[in-house]
């Protein structure tokens, strides 16, 4: 064998390596890298991080994996009593102290309480005297065909989803940009990448907080303050009991059923954390087949458009039949 065919047969395994493991990952493969060869997340020990929507789902989740990683805390929602719970789970699992976790309620459509100057910012700076990483992951989300939902849900899904985060964003940045260091996170979805029929608010939102990130990543380049959006799938949580329907008076109420195919919390908070780790600038964490349409929409975008416009009808059609119908299959 000359070296030609040598190096011809190298890059071809090279090439079925990936192939296989990407149809059996649940992350891009730039995650998947970072998860094996990147740094670890006890890299993060002694960071202090401030985590929203810390209440349920992936925000409760990423708080005991960070807890276990050796970082303080400030948790953020507006059920009190629940963050309590977990701040307490937390200590009885020796992961940390009274005075690693910070407990701190919040209203996010509060934008006045955003401020630097505010009570809520200080109260964190005063317990801790910095903040490294701000995760914003408290969100809701939204199930109604774009022709029923009013402009008043619209207008709720983008202040809670788009103009809070970046209203937390701000307070804190001020901060991160006088240390030189920092660290935005956002949780962002799939949807923050492809559109999806009865999600048109939602993806809206989700969007649109992509393309502010990849602005805010340019700006804080040279001050040292990294950016990362994590856009999750299918991922058991509370979503859907409260996400928004064609009223903003009506949350849709369904609670995920334990057969679905969707990614435990526990797992895309693990991912999280790696990517937090290793400062990416945007991760994918998901099953398939969302992972397979978000390398379609990225790579061949006029091909996966046309794909979609076929096979989306089915989805259409039982949004039309009745949003609850949707979630007993899928």
């Amino acid at each position: 064998m000359d070296w030609f065919s040598g190096i011809l047969i190298f890059f071809v395994t090279c090439l079925v390596v990936q192939f296989v493991r990407l149809f059996l990952s649940d992350s891009d493969l730039q995650l998947q890298w970072a998860e094996i060869f990147g740094n670890s997340t006890g890299t993060l020990k002694g960071k202090v991080v401030w985590i929203t929507g810390a209440s349920s789902g992936i925000g409760e989740s990423l708080a005991y994996r960070l807890a276990a990683d050796g970082c303080r805390l400030v948790l953020s929602a507006r059920r009190e009593g629940r963050l309590q719970q977990i701040k307490q789970t937390i200590i009885d699992g020796g992961y940390s102290t009274q005075e690693d976790i910070l407990i701190v309620p919040i209203d996010l459509l509060q934008f006045s309480s955003h401020t630097v100057q505010c009570s809520t910012v200080q109260r964190v700076l005063q317990h801790f005297e910095k903040i490294d990483i701000l995760v914003n992951n408290a969100g809701r989300s939204q199930r109604s065909l774009i022709e029923k939902c009013p402009m008043e849900v619209d207008r709720e899904v983008l202040e809670i989803n788009t103009l809070s985060p970046i209203s937390l964003t701000k307070a804190v940045l001020p901060h991160f940009l006088e240390r030189k260091a920092g660290h935005v996170v956002y949780t962002s979805s799939v949807a923050g990448k492809i559109g999806s029929p009865g999600l048109g608010s939602y993806a809206c939102s989700k969007h649109a907080m992509q393309g502010w990130l990849d602005s805010l990543r340019i700006e804080m380049y040279t001050h040292n303050i990294h950016v990362t959006s994590v856009c999750p799938g299918p991922v058991f949580s509370e979503a859907l009991v409260h996400a928004f329907t064609d009223s903003a008076d009506q949350s849709l109420g369904v609670i995920m059923d334990p057969s679905e195919r969707r990614m435990t919390s526990e797992r895309c908070a693990s991912l999280i954390a790696v990517a937090i780790a290793n400062r990416l600038d945007e991760v994918w964490v998901s099953p398939h087949p969302e992972l397979l349409y978000l390398y379609l929409f990225q790579y061949f975008p006029s091909i996966a458009k046309r794909i979609a416009n076929i096979f989306g009808q089915d989805r259409v059609s039982k949004v039309r039949r009745g949003i609850k119908s949707l979630h007993k299959t899928s």
